[in-house]
């Protein structure tokens, strides 16, 4: 608009001019002039061209000055500045262990390691009851068929011990029915006494009446007496024959002694029968629980109860160990708490574990136990953490410990979005208005997870900040914003 107005004021002056000229023509004296005039005319002429055409060159050098708006330099996503919930903890190392090592035991020494199956091998999961290792039973078979024999033996010697008791208790019974005949014959020659001495008193009054003769008395005596021995004798046949009887019995009581002893060594065969079928059973190892083959240790050609030189340290309790077994696979990280960070450790606390050496290893775990006992040099105490199952770990492993004291309300932003710098601290692009970034000095606080962290200060709630693409930004970069944006 100056220039257009600048336009106008030439114009005036132009039509000043000519106004002036027409006025001189009226002068006759001045006819000499139109030639000066015309001149003057032509010249301001082209200097209208030149003030026409000096607008649009300042008008270009004034746009030239005013810098264009500056293209996007690239896409990105943002995320709003939000607040969670963020744990509290302390950091600790630790050794994976087993949380339940159980060894496997030989029940039968002395017998060599005949089969190992191919399928057993360390690290493989182990059920219950799975066949682990078969002994050489060729000696105890041997056994086994002598064991079934001396019990095939002595259940003889047993029927034949019974069929003597069965002819001793026939014999007892035999002297018995001796003794009850001997006692009849008892009575009866009581009987021929009684009689005999009835009539010898009555042949004694006879006599003194002189009814018969002394000699007649003499006969009757004679049978009473003959009577009386036979009363004796009748007497020592049934103590005889008593004696027979409880003579008998006791050969049957030793009849049965004998068949007494003869089934004790029925039992005791039996017994050492069954013994060794259990221990034909034993040679075959079987897993005692389901869980990970942690230990292999027996060979083929090993012999039970006699472990290798090289295996010395594997005896428990005077028995070789031939293989160990952790429990359903469960593992536990023995971490090292100093004694003055111990209050702070509770029993249940949410524990993230993590792998100097394996990045994959991101676990979460549980205080199970805190140990009674501090190392008195090291004034450490050992906190055992269940960890969940997983293949990425293994007994013996160095472990990183985060164990959680307490919880807090905090800022947090997406990881990806913190940019480290090569100081040590961290920095962070903020959104400034629709597409306009700026860089912020942050301070990094707790991992939430994965995916947030913490920001302890250089934010607020409800700031936006660059996502995806950050790493390649620099302050004052414009950008354009696509979808992801978590405001």
């Amino acid at each position: 608009m100056p220039e257009l107005k600048r336009e106008e004021i030439v114009t005036d002056e132009q039509n000043s001019s000519l106004h002036k000229s027409a006025k001189q023509q009226i002068r006759p004296w001045l006819t000499p002039m139109f030639v000066g005039i015309g001149l003057g005319m032509a010249i301001a002429l082209g200097g209208l061209g030149v003030l026409t055409q000096f607008p649009a060159r300042q008008q270009k050098a004034i746009a030239d000055k005013v810098p264009p708006k500056a293209n996007p330099v690239m896409t990105v996503t943002v995320a709003t500045v939000e607040a969670a919930r963020v744990s509290r903890t302390f950091k600790t190392t630790g050794t994976i262990a087993a949380r339940d090592l159980i060894p496997v035991l030989p029940q039968a020494n002395g017998l060599q390691v005949k089969i190992i199956p191919e399928d057993i091998r360390e690290g493989t999961y182990i059920k219950k009851g799975q066949v682990l290792a078969i002994l050489d039973d060729s000696m105890l078979q041997a056994q086994m068929s002598g064991a079934r024999a001396e019990v095939e033996s002595k259940l003889a010697d047993v029927g034949s011990r019974q069929a003597s008791m069965v002819s001793q208790q026939a014999t007892v019974e035999s002297y018995q029915a001796i003794v009850r005949q001997k006692k009849a014959d008892l009575a009866q020659a009581k009987a021929k006494l009684e009689e005999a001495q009835k009539n010898y008193l009555r042949y004694r009054k006879l006599a003194i009446a002189g009814a018969i003769s002394l000699q007649e008395l003499d006969t009757r005596a004679y049978t009473v007496k003959t009577a009386i021995e036979g009363v004796r004798v009748a007497e020592e046949n049934i103590r005889s024959s008593q004696a027979n009887v409880s003579s008998a019995k006791a050969d049957t009581g030793s009849a049965e002694a004998n068949i007494y002893k003869a089934k004790a060594d029925v039992r005791s065969s039996v017994a050492k029968a069954i013994q060794l079928q259990t221990q034909l059973k034993q040679t075959v190892v079987r897993a005692p629980i389901s869980g990970i083959l942690a230990e292999k240790l027996a060979r083929v050609g090993d012999v039970t109860g006699i472990p290798p030189q090289t295996q010395v340290g594997t005896v428990i309790g005077g028995t070789q160990k031939l293989f160990s077994i952790i429990r359903d696979g469960r593992l536990e990280l023995q971490a090292e708490v100093p004694e003055i960070q111990l209050p702070q450790v509770e029993i249940g606390a949410f524990v993230q574990i993590s792998s100097d050496i394996d990045n994959r290893v991101q676990l979460q775990g549980r205080v199970r136990e805190i140990q009674p006992l501090v190392n008195d040099k090291r004034r450490e105490a050992t906190v055992k953490i269940d960890l969940p199952l997983t293949n990425l770990v293994r007994p013996g492993m160095f472990a990183r410990a985060a164990i959680t004291t307490n919880t807090a309300i905090a800022m947090v932003v997406p990881q990806k979005a913190v940019q480290p710098q090569a100081d040590g601290s961290a920095m962070i692009f903020t959104l400034s208005g629709d597409d306009l970034v700026r860089s912020q000095k942050i301070e990094v606080g707790e991992p939430i997870n994965s995916e947030l962290v913490e920001i302890k200060n250089g934010l607020q709630l409800g700031d936006r900040v660059i996502v995806d693409g950050a790493g390649y930004l620099k302050d004052g970069d414009r950008v354009r914003v696509i979808a992801g944006d978590r405001g």
